[in-house]
């Protein structure tokens, strides 16, 4: 998203950094907003704030910069991005096979949300607003301090 508040630039640098270090030593990276990702029929393109692949990146054929298997897709919510965020993002990124969790992560308070695929078709969804608190995130086992994440912000 173009032009995002100073708060959403923050928590993406605070995001950005934590997830980086948890995944040292890993067969998985993060990658920023520019990466635009798409569904297996092409009929959507989008760009999350950041994706973790992990393995190699499988581009498609004619594009360089559109990821097919993403992991992991964090999205950080403004009023005007929330409601597309969880319901039209969400419908398109459930149809990508490698897909297994998504973050979303309010920029006005402190409250992130996981869903996490637990079947074929089936989700569990877990939140958090604890400040204090940690958030796994199964696909790299790891856990996601909201100390950190939300660092500066408030």
């Amino acid at each position: 998203m173009s032009g995002a508040s100073l708060a959403h630039n923050k928590i993406l640098v605070n995001l950005i950094g934590e997830i980086r270090t948890a995944l040292k030593g890993k067969a998985c990276q993060i990658l920023p907003s520019d990466m635009r990702v798409t569904v297996p029929s092409g009929e959507a393109y989008m760009y999350p704030d950041a994706v973790i692949v992990c393995g190699k990146p499988e581009l498609t054929d004619d594009r360089f910069d559109t990821l097919m298997n993403p992991v992991v897709i964090f999205e950080i919510l403004s009023p005007s991005t929330a409601d597309h965020d969880r319901k039209k993002k969400f419908f398109f990124y459930r149809q990508i096979p490698s897909f297994r969790e998504y973050v979303l992560i309010d920029s006005k308070q402190i409250f992130v949300e996981i869903s996490r695929r637990v079947g074929d078709d089936r989700w569990q969804f877990d939140a958090s607003t604890d400040p204090e608190g940690n958030l796994l995130i199964h696909s790299i086992q790891s856990r996601l301090s909201l100390e950190e994440l939300y660092r500066n912000i408030f």
